[in-house]
Formats: structure tokens, sequence, C-alpha cells
């Protein structure tokens, strides 16, 4: 598994919860480290260890915890360029939806060998989409939960009132159904194109 997704667990940990929980699970995951690379593979096994010693030190369902890290990526602070990044993708809520299946490509172009599931989008009705996520085995279970965080904390972006349903696609393929009740519910936050000012408000 990327070092750059082992990474990104630690520092949700480290963030949230602060650094001495975050040693707690790592010594109870039995690390020969503490701390991840984020330009390493890490066997999948070790990951999965240390996302179950999370689950307990946390007291918090996998389900749960994964959608937060979908959540902490877009609003902690420390990801201001992430968040920034991903509000390029449309004017609205609508639009950003439509970006998504480039997502994975777009991840590769910064982190080559970062490969993400293939996204699906669908829309099945007016303001109501089918989003597919194509997990390919057990190392990739649960990207639609962290997905379900990221969606719902670029609603509040974008100021947009959404629904989600989350469940199981055919196979390995876990399904996210969006229902975009008003895409300007709230004056969401500001989002400026460029450094010197120039751009829109969010």
């Amino acid at each position: 598994m990327h070092g750059l997704v082992a990474r990104t667990l630690q520092c949700f940990v480290q963030d949230t919860y602060g650094q001495e929980r975050w040693r707690r699970v790592a010594d109870d995951a039995r690390l020969d480290l503490p701390e991840f690379e984020a330009m390493l593979d890490y066997e999948a096994q070790l990951i999965g260890r240390v996302l179950t010693r999370a689950e307990l030190e946390l007291d918090k369902p996998r389900a749960a915890m994964l959608e937060d890290i979908g959540t902490y990526l877009m609003t902690h602070p420390n990801n201001e360029r992430l968040r920034r990044l991903m509000r390029y993708g449309g004017e609205d809520f609508i639009d950003f939806l439509h970006s998504l299946e480039e997502l994975p490509g777009r991840a590769r172009l910064a982190v080559p060998d970062l490969n993400l599931p293939a996204l699906e989008l669908t829309e099945t009705a007016p303001r109501r989409f089918a989003l597919v996520c194509k997990c390919t085995g057990p190392t990739s279970r649960g990207y639609s939960h962290v997905l379900a965080g990221v969606l719902r904390a670029m609603a509040d972006d974008y100021g947009a009132l959404i629904l989600l349903d989350l469940a199981d696609g055919s196979g390995d393929d876990e399904l996210i159904e969006i229902t975009v009740i008003e895409t300007a519910y709230t004056r969401g936050r500001s989002f400026v194109l460029g450094a010197h000012g120039a751009g829109r408000g969010g």
C-alpha cells in the first residue's frame, strides 16, 4: 500500500486526537518506527493492523473513522492546498461531482504510483447521482467511506445541501447515492483562484 495512504492515517490521528494517542496506536500495532514515510510502500496487512488499533484507541467504528479521514482531508488547515485543488473541480457542487471521474488520473499526475479506485458517476434523476467506486480487492475496501467524508465536506465548502446513502455495488464495487437538495443552501467558504486576489467567492 502506498505510503501516502499510511501517512494520511497517521496525520489524521495526530492532528485530530494528538501525538500521544498516535504513539499508543503505533505501539499497539507494533510499528518498528512511529512515523510513516509518504514515498515508501507498506504491506496492506500492516496498515490493516494500524486501522484496527486506531478503531480501538479512538473507540470509533471503522466506517465512521474512514469518513472522518475524508472530512479531515478537506477541512484541516494543514490540507488547504488539497482543498483548493478540489475546488477547481467546478463553479458549484454539481460541477464538482462531474469532475470526480478525473480524480484518480489527477492523483496519478501528482503521485505517479498512487492508484486510487476508478470512479463512475451517473445522473439517475435530476439532482440525483450514483457514484460507483471501482474497488479492487481488500486493500481498497472502505474507499467509499473516505469519499463520503470528502463529499460532505465539499458540499459544505460550496454551500450545498446534500444527502448521501452508501451501499455495496456489484462485486467489489462500492456505491454512493447522492441527492443534491440545494446547490446554494448557504454562502459556503471563500475561494480565490489566484494568489493575488483574482477569483471568485465560494
